[in-house]
Formats: C-alpha cells, structure tokens, sequence
C-alpha cells in the first residue's frame, strides 16, 4: 500500500496485553495461520491414529520428503531476499562491491515484491490502505491521541497474522468508571516503510530512501498508529480539561492577590499615556518593587501551567515507548529471516494436514470435501477456526508427486501410497 495522500490520524488507545482469561478471547475465522507449531501438528495428526501400518509408513515417510523439499526452496529463497536487501540494509556491517550493487529503487521495487510474496506463504494478511484509515479513525483504548501523517512515507506495507476478538476493562475519569470494550486484536504485524524526501522537514533519522522493517506482536487495530516511527503524541480535550480549569482557577486567584495591584498600577499608567486623564502617575521604587512582584508571579505561574502540561505529555511518551518495548519482536534483516521461517513452516503444515486426511480417508475426495473435513477436525478437535488453504496444499502435494487429481478428485497416487512397504 503506497502512501501518497496526506493523513493524520488521532486514536485514543491503552496497552492491551494478552488477557489471562482465555474467555476474554474470541478467535475469528477467515484467516488461513494455522496456529500450532509444526512438530506440535505432527503429533496432532498422529494421535488421531486413523492411519493403517502401511498407510502410516507412506505419511512419514512423505513428511521427510515435504520437509526436504521446501528446506531447499527456502534456501534459495533466503539468498535471493538476502541479496536484494543488502544495498538497503541499515543495520549491515559489510562493504558494497561497487559494482555488483544494484540501484536503490530497484532494490526496494524488488524487495517489496519478495516480501510480499513470502509473507503471503507465510498466511499473513495485507492490509489495505481503506482498513488501515479505518482503523487510524477507530476509537482506540489508549488513554493518548496519537497522530501520523502518511506522507512520510514514499512506500508503505501492513501486512498481519492471526486475529481475535478480545474484551478489556477501561477505566476513566480516575477510575470512577469502568466499562467493557471489544476490539479486534492482531497476533503479528509487519510493517514495511520507505521515507519520502520532506525537504526541510526531513529529520535525520528519517533520510530519504531509507528502507525499515518491523516486526510487531498483540496489537490492537486501532492502535497501529503507534507502530509508525513519526507517530506524535498529541493532548485529548479530556487532557486539555483537565490541565486547562484548574489554570484557569488557579489563574483566577493569582489575579485577585498577586496581580491586582501591579494591574491597577499599569492601567493609571497607561491611562495617562493615552491622554485618558490628566493627572500625572509617579512610578516610584515601591511601585517598581510592585511591577516586578507582579512578573515574577506572572511568570512562576505561566511556568507552572507550562510544567504541567510538558510532564502529561512525557507521561504520554513513556506509556507509548513501554508498551513498543513489549510489541517489538524484530528490526530489518531479522525480519525477512523469521518471516522465512514462518513461510517454511505454513507451507510444510498445510502440506502435512492435507496429505494426512487424503490417506485417512482412503478414497479420492474433491478439493471442497477435503476443505470441510480438515476446518472441521480443527474447529472442533482443536477449538482453532481457519479457512484452510486447500487449493494451495494440493497443488504443492501434487508439485511433489505426493497428489493426483483425475475427474474433479484428489487422491494419493498408489506409488506413493505403497513406496513405504518396498524395502530400502
């Protein structure tokens, strides 16, 4: 998603950290992570134990073959995204060999297309630049304002993994009031940024060109703003109160005792230096001594108000930053590794779970029929609500020579199926 409209965005929001009561979490269907890791799906498929000894043999031996083949896709794929990052990489310790580096914006236009790619294997989501104003104009849970404009940015990607519907206590007005509130959460985010040339405005760790990577986990949707490096913390009306009448109470009483008779003294003054009034005003020592008791009370109090206000906004920033602390989990080039991983994984995973069921069920099935079984064994076996990739997994299979599909039905084919029994 490219950011080419200006944009700011203010959120009211909080740290939603994972609840520890599970029943404040509703999983949401829709999306295609399966969430276990893979050694843990291999025992899950195991323990369902519908496999006959032949049978059994065929899937494991399969499940060495699926794991080798992708371990040598991914490594070629490692290379390439390496390579490709290398002349963006503002974390790199090597040297460039001048000539076998390629342009910066056919980097970035490279890149964005790999990691786009990668993270699609790897079943995270893109979010599109429609969901993510909805979500800068959604009422957030933090008790901040934040603010982003989006033409910072030259490129920009959002991309998320896993989501779920959770409930958290929001207290306001010091705690006199509690309510519930449901928002949409997100396990995992990346986000993908390229800084546009602001002129003047450009802040030096915003140079132009430069290219971030983040990785980010528990994230409320309407609190992605914070995920963005020129995210400012602004005051809500709320805050703006709550420092703004007590000034003016307190402003009230430094007028009547301190400021009234330095205020009287300057209004004789400068009604005579209008012409006013004819009488003459004599500016003595004691009326000096009054002047400046008056400034000095003026200023403490201006530097009071001022004090206040800077201290709820650095409260602000620290809440912000703590709760990021926590969020982070990777920068850059660690990044696409762990998104490679996780890409390895969701590919082997589906693999595994379709191939399983087409030996389970020991006749050819369409791709729907085998669809429904395997989110049904999920939802139901394991309470996890996926739409699982089933076009995806069977052409992988079939890729690999572990699936064949004759009129319309998918099956394992027989050599498959009783390679396993043909002694090594």
């Amino acid at each position: 998603m490219a950011a080419g409209s200006a944009q700011e965005s203010e959120s009211e929001g909080f740290n939603a950290e994972r609840p520890a009561d599970d029943s404040s979490v509703t999983p949401l269907s829709g999306f295609r992570f399966i969430p276990f890791r893979r050694s843990d799906l291999l025992q899950m498929l195991r323990s369902e134990a519908r496999l006959g000894a032949l049978q059994e043999r065929a899937f494991e031996d399969s499940v060495l073959t699926i794991g080798e083949t992708f371990r040598n896709d991914f490594h070629d794929s490692r290379q390439a995204l390496k390579d490709c990052y290398a002349v963006l990489d503002p974390d790199a310790d090597t040297r460039q060999f001048p000539d076998g580096a390629s342009s910066q914006d056919a980097a970035v236009e490279e890149l964005k297309d790999r990691l786009a790619v990668l993270l699609n294997r790897g079943n995270y989501e893109a979010l599109t630049e429609a969901q993510l104003k909805k979500a800068f104009r959604s009422k957030s849970l933090f008790q901040i304002r934040l603010r982003v404009d989006l033409k910072d940015f030259d490129d920009l990607m959002l991309f998320c993994r896993g989501s779920s519907e959770r409930t958290e206590t929001v207290t306001l007005f010091f705690g006199l009031i509690k309510r519930q509130v449901r928002f949409l959460n997100y396990d995992r985010v990346v986000l993908f940024l390229r800084f546009a040339d602001r002129g003047v405005k450009t802040d030096k760790d915003f140079s132009p060109g430069r290219v971030m990577i983040k990785l980010f986990q528990n994230v409320p949707d309407a609190d992605l703003e914070m995920l963005f490096p020129n995210t400012r913390v602004a005051m809500r009306w709320t805050d703006r109160l709550l420092i703004g009448v007590p000034a003016l109470a307190s402003g009230a009483i430094v007028a009547t005792t301190k400021l009234a008779a330095p205020l009287v003294l300057l209004g004789t003054l400068g009604g005579f230096w209008l012409g006013l009034h004819s009488e003459p005003v004599t500016l003595d020592k004691r009326g000096l001594v009054v002047l400046g008791a008056g400034m000095a009370a003026l200023g403490a109090y201006l530097w009071k108000q001022w004090s206040s206000y800077r201290n709820r906004k650095e409260r602000f920033r620290q809440t912000l930053t703590r709760d990021l602390y926590f969020k982070l989990l990777d920068n850059n080039a660690g990044v696409l590794l762990r998104v490679l991983d996780d890409a390895e994984d969701s590919e082997c995973k589906e693999a595994f779970v379709a191939l399983y069921f087409l030996l389970a069920e020991a006749r050819p099935l369409s791709a729907q029929k085998l669809d429904e079984l395997i989110e049904d064994w999920f939802a139901k076996r394991w309470h996890a609500r996926l739409d699982f990739e089933i076009e995806d997994a069977l052409q992988k299979l079939e890729h690999i020579g572990l699936a064949q599909k004759h009129d319309g039905l998918w099956s394992v084919p027989s050599t498959a199926a009783t390679s396993a029994a043909v002694p090594s």
